[in-house]
């Protein structure tokens, strides 16, 4: 079970949403040294200590983040700033 579920609506074509999703994943790839690895319309991704999945659905992306034990007290502000990169890159409000 996730530690974080954000469900972000937008309202992007799907070639837009994979490109937005495309730069999170970018984004978390270099600046968290993140093994990431598309399956379709799931991207799942992976360190050590954290691991997840985005799934892009019908004008909406989903986030769902597994912590490991010790970045599970820093879930409530991992999952504010998650919530806000969200935001920016499918230009909406977040749905936590």
């Amino acid at each position: 079970m996730a530690d974080i579920t954000i469900h972000q609506s937008h309202q992007l074509t799907a070639k837009k949403a994979r490109a937005a999703a495309e730069k999170v994943a970018d984004e978390m790839a270099n600046e968290f040294d993140m093994a990431i690895d598309w399956q379709g319309d799931v991207l799942s991704f992976k360190r050590s200590g954290v691991s997840g999945t985005l799934t892009l659905l019908d004008r909406a992306a989903q986030l769902d983040i597994t912590l490991g034990f010790m970045l599970k007290v820093f879930a409530p502000k991992i999952q504010e700033k998650v919530s806000e990169n969200m935001a920016k890159v499918f230009g909406v409000t977040p749905v936590v």
